[in-house]
């Protein structure tokens, strides 16, 4: 119960907040986002861009559906490949996915429900395939554990120019990026270390493509750094979509547009300018609004706003109250 309160909070917030942006400047989303139309991709819980496929976002389940990999084309929203992962254990609680130097693919099963009580979780490496068929591709497990101890995480980065793996945990009341080892081992445990706090209830997280910013998104909206080599600097909000359950992000491949995720079935992924980028030009002169299927879809007004603010705030008092035992 609390995490349905917690992601009606955060769905009504980030809808409050980022209305204004889209009332003055139209729906910047256009007909670049798109909805999963695969039936059995019902909990897509990451997502990121094949720099080797143009238009292919690889995404995956959260949990019970086994060691799949979805390669799924923006165009249509079909899966065009599915690859079964082979040489590892039964994933647990597959969270994220990123893609490394030399298009290697990074799979995180870091997922962690009961807040600590995995003493070690999983990392999964495997070669992005040339070819989009459906295949079975073998894959490299890593166990990684925490310096300061077992933890819930839901975001997995792999830094797109020195290949260095970081976690964000997931806490309420703010996470912190965690920095693997130079190197990941498959003998023994690959140690993350605690390197900066990050200020949201992190659900996912994405490089840019030249690794110079990290945006960080979560059920109450989202938040940007400058990367710095890992000293990161806050530069400021991110617009977020109203989505039922806002699960991934992932930068476009030219790194233009975060295409933001969402689980449940049919679930849309939808396209906001990337911040510190050049706008993206208006769908049309009238500056009426379309969906992510290019489907007539009105903005909300900013009266609604209003209501959804005030609802959004008694959801969040309602979520506070819970967790103090009423």
């Amino acid at each position: 119960m609390r995490r349905s309160f917690a992601v009606l909070a955060g769905v009504l917030l980030t809808g409050a907040c980022a209305l204004p942006a889209f009332a003055a400047g139209g729906d910047r989303a256009g007909d670049q986002g798109f909805t999963i139309k695969d039936p059995r991709i019902t909990e897509s819980s990451g997502l990121a861009a094949s720099r080797l496929h143009p238009g292919i976002y690889w995404t995956h389940n959260d949990s019970d559906d086994g060691p799949y990999l979805y390669a799924v084309d923006s165009a249509t929203g079909r899966t065009v490949a599915r690859i079964t992962l082979r040489g590892i254990g039964s994933p647990r609680d597959v969270e994220a996915i990123s893609i490394g130097p030399h298009n290697e693919i990074y799979v995180g099963d870091i997922g962690d429900n009961f807040g600590g009580k995995w003493p070690y979780v999983w990392l999964y490496r495997l070669p992005e395939p040339k070819r989009l068929t459906d295949q079975t591709v073998t894959a490299t497990q890593y166990v990684v554990k925490y310096a300061d101890g077992p933890r819930d995480a839901e975001s997995l980065l792999v830094h797109p120019k020195t290949g260095r793996v970081y976690i964000i945990d997931k806490k309420e009341d703010g996470g912190h990026l965690y920095e693997g080892p130079a190197t990941l081992s498959t003998s023994g445990a690959n140690v993350f270390k605690q390197v900066a706090p990050v200020d949201l209830w992190a659900t996912d997280a994405a490089f840019s493509p030249d690794g110079g910013q990290l945006a960080v998104r979560g059920y109450f909206g989202g938040i940007y750094y400058d990367w710095n080599g890992g000293r990161i600097k806050r530069k400021g909000r991110l617009e977020v979509p109203l989505q039922g359950q806002g699960e991934s992000v992932s930068y476009s491949a030219d790194g233009t547009r975060l295409m933001f995720g969402s689980e449940g079935a049919s679930s849309s992924v939808q396209a906001l300018d990337a911040p510190d980028r050049p706008a993206a030009k208006s769908p049309s002169a009238s500056g009426s609004s379309r969906s992510a299927d290019g489907k007539g879809g009105g903005v909300p007004s900013l009266k609604v706003g209003a209501v959804i603010v005030a609802v959004g705030v008694a959801a969040l008092f309602g979520l506070r109250w819970l967790r103090r035992g009423g």
